[in-house]
C-alpha cells in the first residue's frame, strides 16, 4: 500500500467511527476497515453503548478473508481485558498482517501496549496516519483521558448583530427550520446537551433529539446552583424517561434535592466559584468523571460566558440569521470582563456553510 492508499482508507475509518459519536461513551467512537489488495473485506464502527468494538465488527464481517490483510483503525487497538477481550488479540488471532492506526490511545490501560502487542506478534504496525484529523474526531475521548473532562461545543443561534431575543424575550424563531433540524443532528452526535438554569426557566426546553429518527437520546444537563427550576415543566415531566442530570451547588435546599431525585433526575454537586456561580471547570470535571466525552452547550449567556472565560470551549457552532434586533435585544453572551482585545478568547474558522436561509460557522480553539 502507498501512503496515499493508507490515507484514503484511514479517512474511511474515521468517517465510519464518526457514526458512533454520541452513542459510545465512555468508550471512543472508533472506525475500522479491513483491506487486502485494495479491496475492502470488512468495515465497522463502535456500537452504541461502546460494544462491540470497531475491530471486532470489521473482523466478523471479513471472516477468514482477514488473514494476511491490513486493518486500518482510527485509534490504537485496546490491549486490556474489560467486558470484552482486547482488540489487539482479536487482530492477532485473525491473522492480520499489517495494522495502520492514526493515534496512540492515552488511556493508561493501553498507552502503546496495543501497538507493542501487535509488533510482538510479528504484525507490521504503522502509526500516525491522518493523526490531526483523528485527534479532532477523538477530541472528547482524548480530553477525558488526559484532562479528565469532555470536549465542549458551544452553540449560539443569533441575529446578525449577535442577539438571541428581543428586549421582551421573544426568540422563537430567530433561525429557520433547516437550522433547527441541524441542531438536532448536532445534539445526536454528542453524549450530552447542556444549558444553564436561566435558559431552563425561560424556555422550558425538552433538550431531546427530535424529528431525525434517532433512538438513543443524549443526557440532558442543567446547571442550576440552587435547583430553582420548574417542577412542572418539560424537563421535570420527562426526567423518569430521558436522562436528566442537574449540576447544583452545595447550598441547594435539601427539599429540592429530594424532589428532583424523586422525579428521576440525577444530582451532581459541584463547588461555587467566582461571582457565586457554579465553577465551570468543576462542572466539566464532574461530567468527565461520569464518563462523558462530548458535551453540546446551548447557553444561556451566563453559562456560555463562564465557559469561554475559563478556556473550556473547544468548538463554537454559530448559526447566524439575516435579521437585526438592535442594542435593546438580549445578547448571546453574558459579561466576560475584558479590558483589551488581547484577553478575548480566539478561535480558528474551519467551516462556513449555508443552512436554509441562515449561515453556520464552525470555529475551533487555537
Amino acid at each position: 500500500m502507498t501512503p496515499a492508499d493508507d490515507a484514503r482508507f484511514m479517512a474511511l475509518a474515521l468517517s465510519l467511527g464518526a457514526r458512533g459519536q454520541g452513542t459510545t461513551w465512555p468508550n471512543p467512537a472508533v472506525g475500522c476497515v479491513i483491506v487486502r489488495d485494495g479491496r475492502i473485506l470488512g468495515r465497522g464502527w463502535t456500537a452504541a453503548g461502546g460494544r462491540p468494538h470497531a475491530e471486532t465488527v470489521a473482523l466478523d464481517r471479513a471472516g477468514a478473508a482477514a488473514r494476511g490483510a491490513t486493518a486500518y483503525v482510527s485509534l490504537e487497538p485496546c490491549s486490556h481485558h474489560g467486558q470484552t477481550p482486547p482488540c489487539a488479540e482479536a487482530l492477532i488471532a485473525a491473522g492480520i498482517a499489517r495494522v495502520v492506526t492514526a493515534l496512540e490511545d492515552p488511556d493508561p490501560r493501553v498507552a502503546g501496549r496495543g501497538h507493542a502487542m501487535l509488533r510482538a506478534a510479528g504484525i507490521d504496525v504503522t502509526t500516525g496516519v491522518l493523526a490531526e484529523a483523528a485527534a479532532n474526531s477523538h477530541r472528547g475521548f482524548l480530553l477525558n483521558r488526559t484532562e479528565g473532562r469532555p470536549s465542549l461545543t458551544l452553540k449560539l443561534a443569533t441575529s446578525f448583530d449577535g442577539r438571541i431575543a428581543t428586549a421582551t424575550g421573544e426568540s422563537q424563531w430567530i433561525t429557520g427550520p433547516e437550522a433547527r433540524r441541524l441542531v438536532h443532528a448536532l445534539r445526536a452526535r454528542h453524549d450530552a446537551v447542556m444549558v444553564g438554569g436561566g435558559t431552563a426557566r425561560a424556555d422550558d426546553p425538552m433538550l431531546t433529539v427530535r424529528g431525525i429518527g434517532v433512538p438513543r437520546q443524549p443526557v440532558r444537563i442543567v446547571c442550576s446552583r440552587r435547583l430553582d427550576l420548574p417542577r412542572d415543566g418539560q424537563l421535570a415531566r420527562s426526567a423518569g424517561r430521558v436522562p436528566l442530570w442537574l449540576c447544583h451547588g452545595p447550598d441547594a435546599a435539601a427539599s429540592l434535592r429530594a424532589e428532583w431525585e424523586t422525579l428521576g433526575a440525577r444530582l451532581i454537586e459541584v463547588p461555587v466559584g467566582g461571582g457565586r456561580q457554579l465553577d465551570p471547570a468543576s462542572i466539566l470535571q464532574a461530567l468527565g468523571a461520569e464518563g462523558l466525552t462530548r458535551v453540546f452547550c446551548e447557553g444561556g449567556g451566563s453559562l456560555a460566558a463562564s465557559l469561554l472565560s475559563a478556556g473550556l470551549v473547544d468548538e463554537l457552532a454559530g448559526f447566524t440569521a439575516g435579521l437585526a434586533l438592535g442594542a435593546e435585544g438580549r445578547p448571546a453572551l453574558g459579561a466576560l470582563g475584558l479590558d483589551s482585545l488581547a484577553e478575548a478568547p480566539r478561535f480558528r474558522l474551519v467551516e462556513t456553510r449555508k443552512v436554509g436561509g441562515d449561515a453556520l460557522q464552525i470555529w475551533t480553539r487555537f
